[in-house]
């Protein structure tokens, strides 16, 4: 360890710190969902991630800081614990990013089904990372009767990581382009979807940091730059419903009194049928987005919640799926 890299201590502040951070933004999207009752599977993967990350916190903890108390058989399953719990809050997260964009398509279309591809895809690819670190490691011995093991995954590793991250990452940034690049929105709106969704640029940089100490043998510097990767990652994911909150409780203060526009993804209407309560599209041709003013073109237009900011509609007209 070079003598400007990280110590311990701080690797452990650091680790701590962010580890609650990115449990108490998970918690609060989750308690909002719960509380809206519209939790989905999106929902479950940003769960599974923070117990993820909370179990990756404990294995550091006892890794870097009271190694010396354990067998040297129970530092080296920590150090594998610490490196598999990694790779579970990395593509939990990239799958609860993942599915919240596949709860804004439209059921059953070709979209849809691409991005249920792309989620078994990441579940294999996280799968052969696992995988990856048991073959290189245990096809090498000297580093397990080190004081603190770890082992030197090599250019391997690293190559596979940036490989990955990069291709995972840009998929969840082209996906939200795709499904709304044919939307009437303003400006701003657009802007606010598409820098969510964009913001797992922000991992990808991590990411190639820590590739590159895997690179390079960075020894404590990994340690760091892979804690800091699994709970950003874990942050990240959380960011599209909480933006949306806060955007929805601002436009609420701004004007009370004036229903805010709603984006209603789903078919092109043949036939519009009008109830006393409710206003129902049948038929359906293609699957054009739509930006509907319920304040201006359809004033008893009902919405299913006022807690949304972004309805999408199936093509019968008769289920809603929202974005919050």
């Amino acid at each position: 360890m070079s003598s400007s890299g990280p110590t311990l201590a701080q690797i452990e502040v650091v680790d701590i710190v962010l580890t609650i951070v990115a449990a108490i933004v998970t918690s609060f999207r989750l308690c909002v969902r719960a509380r809206q009752k519209r939790l989905w599977i999106d929902d479950a993967w940003a769960a599974l991630s923070m117990i993820f990350n909370s179990m990756l916190l404990i294995a550091d903890c006892m890794y870097l800081q009271d190694y010396e108390e354990y067998p040297q058989g129970t530092r080296v399953a920590l150090y594998y614990m610490i490196a598999q719990f990694f790779y579970a809050v990395i593509w939990s997260s990239r799958l609860s990013i993942l599915f919240t964009i596949v709860r804004l398509t439209v059921p059953a279309s070709f979209f849809r089904k691409v991005l249920i591809s792309t989620a078994i895809t990441f579940g294999i690819v996280w799968a052969l990372l696992f995988s990856q670190v048991w073959w290189i490691c245990e096809t090498q011995s000297g580093w397990k009767t080190q004081p603190l093991p770890q082992c030197d995954l090599g250019k391997d590793v690293a190559i596979a990581q940036i490989i990955t991250d990069v291709l995972g990452d840009f998929v969840l940034i082209l996906a939200p382009f795709c499904l709304i690049y044919r939307v009437r929105l303003s400006g701003g709106q657009r802007v606010r979807v598409l820098s969510v969704f964009s913001a797992s640029a922000i991992t990808t940089i991590v990411s190639l940091t820590h590739s590159y100490y895997i690179f390079s043998g960075g020894g404590l510097k990994e340690v760091m730059a892979a804690i800091v990767e699994a709970s950003l990652s874990l942050i990240v994911a959380n960011l599209s419903p909480i933006v949306a909150l806060i955007f929805r409780l601002s436009a609420e203060d701004d004007s009370p009194s004036t229903p805010s526009p709603i984006m209603t993804f789903g078919s092109q209407p043949r036939k519009r049928i009008r109830g006393p309560l409710a206003t129902t599209f049948t038929g359906a041709e293609s699957t054009p987005i739509v930006l509907e003013d319920l304040s201006v073109s359809r004033p008893r237009s009902l919405k299913t919640s006022d807690d949304d900011e972004i309805t999408f509609n199936n093509r019968e007209g008769k289920q809603t799926n929202e974005w919050c």
